[in-house]
């Protein structure tokens, strides 16, 4: 059940005994406390939860601090300690008065993430473009609809979410691999001593030292490291034929849910780089680059000093400032797919197609320039065949409409330079998903605050 107060009834000269210690009316956290649509964003945050049973947290403090946790870059449990000790943040979680105590405990982030997904993050940005900008024309609706009615820019770009991993390679997957095996014998090995005398061999002394000597060289030797590969392939078969051995001498498993899992994705880990080593490639199908989190992928972006990256490719859309992923994928795509889709749901969002879609060469394929040649929409990619002649007017304005796309890359900046975009830590596919919407959130609340004229 969800006990909520309006935001309308909450004020700050009826804030406990903080009136006395004069707060600052233009500190940020009172001033956005007022202009965030609390009331709006409540009711969509309510659909994902019961209505019955006992009451929930407060849906206010649960948005909040998902604020503040990403607005400064903080960890679940910091977070938690700076919202007991600053009473400006108490008073934007709509407390009435200051508390002492912590408001929840920081494990409830991961609930919440679980169950706020990227799409709900989505709708909290529409909350405040339609504030700033309004909504969809009563006209929109008409089907006499002509292209003359386009307005506005629509930019899109594609970025990847890196995650919070260590940078993957072959030797170094295969040691975590065996370390993790080994452990897993241990575990079994208790629970099997009347039946086995001697524990089963594993040679971890040796493999660590092989790991170690090849691993701590300046300049990577491709003889010596394939003959590292290779005996860490043999360990790793080795403890997967005994694991399965004395699970077969057991008539339950004493293995944890999680030890359970890690082997299952051990076993994958090992066919794939079996494999890559037989046929002396560095590829392969659905490659596991982390056996924690084996939905991760890697992604080759060619971009300079960082050729490939790991974790969720991100189709980015940009209207007046505000941005919304529209597209999150564990998998390398063509981000050209993405232009229809992003065209679309912004004219359900406004009611109309946009006037031009700002964007770079991949996305000028013959499907996407024929698809926006019937609805009268314009692309900043070069035209194919005999280009046109251009006066200066057009001249400048082409050139404006492609550099302003740049501003999509600025956002990227913002996003992961100062939000964390580029250091995912969430530990699930899906909680990462609502990591990368609830940043992407946070810096249309920054947009959302300078349109208002207050400092965020």
């Amino acid at each position: 059940m969800i006990n909520y107060s309006s935001q309308y009834q909450v004020k700050i000269e009826n804030f406990g005994n903080l009136y006395q210690m004069k707060l600052n009316p233009n500190n940020r956290w009172i001033q956005l406390a007022y202009h965030f649509p609390w009331d709006r964003c409540v009711a969509i945050f309510s659909k994902h939860f019961s209505q019955v049973g006992r009451n929930a947290i407060n849906p206010r403090i649960v948005i909040g601090s998902l604020i503040i946790k990403h607005k400064l870059n903080l960890s679940d449990e910091q977070t938690v300690q700076i919202i007991e000790e600053n009473p400006y943040m108490q008073f934007f979680l709509g407390l009435e008065e200051f508390s002492a105590q912590p408001l929840f405990s920081a494990s409830l982030f991961v609930e919440w993430r679980k169950k706020l997904g990227n799409h709900t993050f989505n709708e909290f940005s529409e909350v405040l473009s339609t504030i700033c900008y309004g909504g969809a024309p009563q006209e929109a609706s008409s089907p006499k609809r002509t292209s003359w009615q386009n307005k506005g820019k629509l930019k899109l770009d594609a970025t990847v979410a890196d995650q919070y991993i260590t940078y993957p390679n072959d030797l170094g997957l295969l040691n975590v691999a065996r370390e993790k095996t080994e452990a897993i014998i241990d575990t079994l090995y208790e629970h099997l001593k009347d039946e086995l005398p001697v524990k089963p061999r594993t040679y971890r002394k040796v493999a660590r030292k092989k790991y170690l000597a090849e691993s701590k060289k300046r300049q990577a030797n491709k003889k010596t490291l394939r003959r590292a590969i290779r005996y860490h392939l043999n360990c790793l078969d080795r403890n997967i034929g005994n694991i399965n051995l004395m699970l077969d001498k057991l008539d339950h498993t004493p293995l944890s849910r999680k030890m359970l899992r890690d082997f299952w994705v051990i076993q994958t880990v090992n066919d794939q780089q079996r494999e890559m080593y037989d046929n002396k490639t560095n590829t392969c199908k659905d490659r596991i680059v982390s056996i924690s989190q084996p939905y991760v992928r890697p992604i080759v972006r060619g971009k300079t000093g960082k050729k490939v990256e790991f974790g969720t490719k991100i189709g980015l859309a940009q209207i007046d400032g505000f941005v919304k992923a529209q597209t999150l994928s564990w998998d390398a795509y063509n981000e050209s797919a993405d232009l229809i889709p992003h065209a679309e749901a912004y004219k359900v969002q406004l009611g109309y197609y946009p006037e031009v879609i700002q964007v770079d060469k991949i996305y000028g394929t013959n499907k996407n320039r024929k698809w926006c040649k019937e609805r009268g929409i314009r692309m900043t990619v070069a035209s194919k065949g005999k280009q046109l002649e251009l006066n200066a007017y057009q001249k400048r304005k082409r050139k404006k409409e492609f550099n302003e796309r740049n501003h999509i890359e600025a956002k990227f900046g913002q996003a992961k330079q100062t939000y964390g975009l580029n250091q995912i830590k969430a530990k699930l596919d899906n909680t990462s998903h609502s990591w990368i919407g609830m940043i992407l959130f946070v810096t249309n609340l920054v947009k959302f605050a300078e349109i208002h004229n207050f400092n965020f």
